[in-house]
């Protein structure tokens, strides 16, 4: 039988890619409930683990689906809108979790609202930017921005448990979700320029 090379793979709606990013956006309520779990068990750390293992999957799933689209040329219209609507509920859900259960408090919730509001204000010109027909492709500061919350929001979910094992991992995730807060806002920053100069370019 004839080997059918990765170039001429259709890029459907059940490709490995968009199969990856569907996985992603299932994970979020399945994190959630880890935590439900959690809390109704006083804090039991291995819901916690649990919650780390399937956070983990979903951030290497993010890596993998846009490397496997682009190697097998598998890259979709379905695939560039869900990418980052995955990423942004996996990223901001969490956050909300982490809040709630008091692992991000006092001044550190300032570095959650900055990551929040830069997503929500990016999604916003996103969405004008599509409107008048104007496209502005990821820069790889935004990748590492993404990275680094991935890092810090680790670090912060298995928060109590991993303490037991690793002293003072909650106040390492703490200090990265500011590093990437910092990292959040000028990449946010930098998007806006971008939008604004292709705005006036039109």
């Amino acid at each position: 039988m004839r080997e059918i090379s990765p170039q001429k793979q259709h890029a459907g709606p059940w490709s490995i890619p968009n199969l990856l990013t569907y996985a992603r956006i299932a994970i979020v309520p399945a994190v959630v409930l880890c935590f439900d779990l959690s809390e109704r068990m006083n804090s039991s750390d291995i819901e916690r683990w649990y919650a780390l293992a399937l956070f983990v999957f979903a951030s290497i799933s993010d890596f993998l689906d846009g490397f496997l689209a682009r190697v097998w040329k598998q890259t979709s219209s379905l695939g560039r809108i869900l990418d980052p609507i995955a990423d942004k509920l996996l990223i901001s859900v969490s956050l909300l979790l982490l809040a709630a259960d008091g692992t991000i408090a006092g001044f550190s919730i300032w570095a959650a609202v900055v990551i929040l509001s830069r997503e929500i204000l990016v999604s916003g010109l996103r969405e004008f930017l599509a409107d008048i027909k104007v496209g502005i492709p990821a820069t790889q500061l935004a990748k590492w921005k993404t990275t680094l919350q991935m890092i810090a929001i680790g670090f912060l979910i298995v928060g109590p448990a991993g303490d037991k094992i690793l002293p003072r991992s909650t106040d390492i995730g703490l200090a990265l979700l500011w590093i990437s807060a910092i990292v959040t806002l000028y990449s946010g920053y930098d998007y806006f320029s971008s939008g604004l100069k292709q705005i006036i370019g039109e």
